[in-house]
Order: C-alpha cells, then structure tokens, then sequence
C-alpha cells in the first residue's frame, strides 16, 4: 500500500456520475459549541442546516485528541501509530532548521494520502487553510496529492494579516504562519482570515464546475489566538471574554461554511455533492473557553471530552435527510467512503476506516467498528461496544460505560475484572502492531497530561 501509484481506470460516463466533495474541518471547536449539538447560545444556522438536510453522528471520534496526529489519521485512513506519526503536534520550522536531528516530521512520504487517492479517480483536488503535517517542501500538500494549495503549514495563525513590522515575523516559528499560493508564494491575506479560505474554496469550484473535484478546507477556526471581527462580537453582547470570542469566531465559521454551501447551491452541484462536517479533536476548554457538555474531559486527553467530536455528512442523492446514526464511526472512515463513493473499486485493506455509506442506507447493521483504539506512549483508551478502558501511566486502568455514563463518571473496573482483563489483552494485541514513534518531541514543548486535572474530571456546562 504504501508509496504506490493508484492506478484507476473510468469511463467518461462514470466519471460524470462521480459526486463532487467538500470536507468542512473546524479547528478545537467544543463538542456542545453548535446548534445541532444543542447549544442554545452559539450561532451556526448553516451547520444546522447541513445537520437538518444530512445525517448527525452522535458517536463520531477522532484518532487522537490533538491536532497532528489526529489530521494524520484523517488523511491517511489508517491509524497514525501505525507509521510513527504518535507523538505531539508537529512544528514544521523545527524540520525545516534540523532542530532534531533527522527528523522530518510529517506524514511519511511512504503513505498515500486522501488526495492521492481521490486525484488517481480523476479529481482536481485542493486543500485550504490550516496542514499541519509536515513543514518541509517535500511534506508539502502539493506534494501528497493536491492540486492546489492554499493555506499554512503550521498549527496556528493570526486569522490578520501579519504587518510588515509585527514582532512574530522575526521568530522562527513565523515559517509555520506564512499564507503561501501554492508552494512557497507567500502573500498575506486582506480580511479575516476564516472568510478568505471559503472564498478560495468556491474559487476553486467556480474553475471547473463540470468536472469532479474533492476539497479538504481545513479552517484554523476556533483555534487560538482568539480573535474576531467587531462585527461577530457586537452579535453576543450576553457573554464576555474568551465564551465571547469564541461565539464570534464560530459564528464566522459557520458563515464561512455557509459560502460554500451557497455556491454548491447557486451552481446546481448541491444534489450530488457530499459534504461532511467534523472537528479534529475536543475542545480545550481552558484555551478558548469551548465547552465539551455533557463530556468529560478535554482536548490532549483521552476521555470523550478530548476524542468525541460533531460530525455530519450530507449526500442528497444518497442519503435521507435530517437522521442520526447512533452507532460508533471515525473519521478514519473518511477517506475509504470518498474514495468509494468517487467510483473507486479498489479494495482498500490496508486501512482502518470503513465505506459508511452501506451502514448508513440500512444495506449493512452491523457496528462500523468492533474495536476503536487510541495510544500517546503509554496513555491509551480501547473502546468496544459501550464498553470504555482507559490505560494510565501512573495509576490503574479505568473501565466506563458509555451507554448510561457518557461524563465517564463511575469507573466500573474494579466490578470488572475479566472485562478488563480481556480488554488489555486486546489492546496489547493491536499495540503489537505499531511502529516506534518516530520522534518524541523535547518536554518544553507544548505536552499535555490532562488525564490528572481534576477539574477536567466533572462535565462544565457554560453559556450553552
């Protein structure tokens, strides 16, 4: 599988049947920060409507409950352990200036990633916004499948312009924040930053709007610095501080999101076009004042607080509107249902995720996943069933069900042994199967250890 050149045949006629995609990722958006996942504060009437028009997952998870190993996960369909992508977020000036010694840090060029996949069936691909695998021109998007590039290489950035005096052009980890078009073209923006990318995304599907194409548009919204338009403030004069900011900047991105959705509209794509919403992990609560409700637990730890996330596709030619799909999925799931939705035939064993299109018309009952898997060196987390272990470095494992405690609130281990027992058992069994991580990144660096936060431990409903 890995390092091979997809080779995928169709016919004209297929190809004018093959639906257009548009991936739609939010940045540490709170689990609860949506109107259809119930919150009564935030503003995001376009995300309602792709929730009331699609298909809501109320158990959609993430691989990881950061942004870089859970994006590779995403892009590769398989779990990031599998090719060392474990560790902590990647910073790609660190690569780009040898920091440490060796390390290119980003998805291995050995992987195909989900343009590759989607390019080899004929689409014109793009990403946009926030990539954050990998720093060096080689991990470049343009390299690993995509047609077009628009966006950071980075983790965060001001959603401003950087003025040619700012302080934080003179830092190294400025390479990480720099717009490029394309590779290496760098160009600030003009306007908020959130608004940019959905304008580069229909400027992409005005180009050729009879021919298929996948857009990933990776916003950086909600993700610090926390920062709005006086406009998007003045709309929640009920909150204050940081909740205040990030309605704002929700509210943008449900507006951003809502461009798209209009275009596809305006141009008669919308009947066959799958969107898909989601989030790349848990809200950090502290950081941005996001709220997880009724979850446990944040962003960088493994409780549902820092793995569940909102999830939607939308397909009207194959889907039924306005349902929920109650059982787990991932969004490792992501890149084997676009590819087999685009015609591919290609039977994909090498990944992890499953085609949830079968599970989602009734053609296949079954769970999607028997197992589920998450692991940061020695913290890890096994789900099966309704059934939740959570493995500690320092003190013992914690059993949960999720059926009638989604707070993760009464740890059932000790009344459950042999289920613990065969848990672990099955976890080691998978663990077996990893590669080493690939690096591990100095501790001061931005590391993470929630888990032992108490305050993280009880379920804090804000302004909801």
């Amino acid at each position: 599988m890995a390092g091979v050149l997809l080779c995928i045949t169709h016919s004209v006629s297929a190809a004018s049947q093959q639906p257009n995609i548009v991936f739609l990722f939010s940045d540490d958006a709170g689990y609860a920060d949506f109107g259809f996942q119930g919150s009564k504060t935030m503003q995001t009437p376009n995300l309602d409507q792709l929730a009331n028009e699609g298909v809501r997952f109320t158990q959609g998870y993430v691989t990881d409950s950061t942004c870089g190993p859970s994006r590779a996960g995403i892009m590769t369909g398989r779990y990031q352990q599998k090719f060392g992508y474990e560790e902590i977020n990647v910073p790609g000036y660190m690569s780009k200036n040898s920091a440490i010694d060796g390390a290119e840090m980003g998805i291995p060029l050995s992987e195909v990633t989900m343009g590759d996949y989607m390019k080899s069936l004929g689409y014109r691909t793009a990403f946009f916004g926030k990539w954050h695998l990998g720093g060096t021109d080689e991990l470049h998007p343009t390299k690993r499948g995509f047609d077009e590039f628009y966006g950071f290489r980075g983790g965060d950035r001001s959603y401003w312009a950087y003025e040619v005096n700012d302080p934080e052009r003179k830092s190294a980890m400025f390479y990480d924040k720099k717009l490029e078009q394309g590779m290496g073209q760098f160009a600030e923006h003009k306007g908020y930053l959130t608004d940019v990318l959905a304008e580069k995304a229909n400027e992409f599907i005005e180009k050729a709007p009879d021919k298929p194409f996948f857009i990933f548009l990776s916003f950086n919204a909600v993700h610090t610095p926390m920062e709005a338009t006086p406009e998007d403030l003045a709309q929640f004069p009920q909150l204050s501080g940081k909740r205040k900011e990030v309605a704002a900047m929700t509210l943008a991105l449900d507006r951003a999101s809502g461009a798209v959705m209009h275009k596809l509209k305006a141009l008669g794509l919308e009947e066959n076009t799958i969107v898909v919403f989601s989030n790349d992990n848990g809200g950090p609560t502290d950081k941005n004042a996001s709220s997880n409700y009724p979850l446990a637990g944040t962003k960088s730890n493994f409780l549902e607080g820092g793995i569940r996330v909102p999830y939607l596709i939308k397909w009207p030619a194959k889907l039924s509107p306005g349902t929920t799909y109650d059982k787990a999925v991932s969004t490792l799931d992501l890149l084997p249902t676009f590819f087999h939705a685009g015609g591919g035939k290609k039977t994909l064993s090498a990944l992890d995720g499953v085609d949830l299109i079968p599970y989602l018309t009734g053609k296949n009952n079954n769970d999607p996943h028997a197992s589920m898997y998450w692991k940061k060196e020695t913290r890890a987390a096994i789900r099966q069933g309704d059934w939740k272990l959570l493995r500690y470095p320092d003190r013992p494992a914690e059993l949960y069900n999720l059926a009638n405690d989604i707070g993760e609130q009464h740890d059932l281990a000790a009344e459950q042994p042999e289920r613990v027992r065969k848990m672990f058992k099955d976890f080691f069994a998978w663990e077996m199967t990893l590669e080493r991580p690939l690096w591990l990144l100095k501790r001061q660096y931005e590391v993470y250890d929630l888990d032992r936060m108490d305050k993280y431990r009880v379920p804090s409903k804000l302004e909801n």
